[in-house]
């Protein structure tokens, strides 16, 4: 039986994380939402945000999960120096992310520099948006498509290799949908934290209008001059992002947990 003591702390820091979220909508000025959201500027940073995340979030996953499916079958001192690395993004200052990717990939940096030599140019490119989020936001689905893959164990995958059959089909007809799931959070996660991207972004891609400036970007440059601009877009963002993980969260209940076929 849970203690009713738990209530009052579990009230507060409910209300603590969403107060903040619901004085957005109680200050937006409803009235004017269309034409402070069809600004050419708004425009720009939404259709930038939203093909930028797309973007990298393709990457991520494509990328990410076969680095959480051998981390999930790593152990020891070298496992554990790559998960670290992993998740150092997800903890560092964003403006520290950055400036490390600004120094790799900038004009004068270690991979930059060769690149820019023939004519291939990254910092304060759309593409550096893109590097940017997927610097920061493939980690969490990393940690937790790899926390399920040890959770959910591997005995059907041993299984299936006594049955026969070769890893490639193990991976794809076991792994992949018994992890389905928690690949559909991180992915949601990734996306969302993409989203929401703003330092990294600013300190190695800028925020050039209609190349740079993602949404996150737009609405600090527009925060003292015109409130009312940020917070409709604000209120985007945040809708945006909820839509996100509250359809991926409802899909990973629905989503079966299939054994071995």
């Amino acid at each position: 039986m849970t203690p009713r003591w738990l209530y009052l702390p579990a009230a507060a820091a409910l209300a603590f994380l969403t107060l903040p979220l619901l004085g957005i909508p109680l200050r937006v000025a409803w009235a004017d939402l269309p034409a402070l959201l069809t600004t050419p500027a708004a425009l720009d940073a939404l259709g930038l945000s939203l093909v930028t995340c797309l973007a990298a979030t393709v990457v991520s996953v494509l990328l990410g999960l076969p680095l959480a499916l051998l981390l999930a079958r790593s152990d020891g001192p070298l496992a554990g120096v790559v998960r670290t690395l992993v998740t150092l993004p997800m903890v560092l200052p964003p403006v520290v992310a950055g400036l490390a990717l600004l120094i790799t990939f900038g004009r004068r940096g270690t991979v930059g520099a060769p690149l820019s030599a023939l004519g291939i140019e990254i910092g304060f490119t759309t593409l550096a948006v893109v590097l940017a989020q997927v610097f920061v936001a493939m980690p969490y689905l990393v940690t937790s498509v790899e926390g399920a893959v040890r959770t959910a164990g591997f005995a059907r995958e041993r299984i299936a290799a006594s049955l026969g059959a070769s890893p490639t089909h193990t991976l794809l007809h076991v792994t992949v949908p018994v992890t389905a799931p928690a690949l559909a959070t991180g992915t949601a996660l990734t996306f969302a934290r993409a989203l929401g991207e703003f330092g990294a972004t600013i300190t190695f891609a800028g925020a050039l209008q209609g190349v740079t400036r993602t949404l996150p970007l737009e609405i600090y440059q527009v925060r003292e001059l015109d409130t009312a601009s940020a917070l409709a877009l604000s209120l985007v963002l945040v809708a945006v992002a909820a839509v996100t993980v509250a359809l991926t969260a409802w899909l990973s209940r629905r989503t079966p947990r299939r054994g071995v076929a």
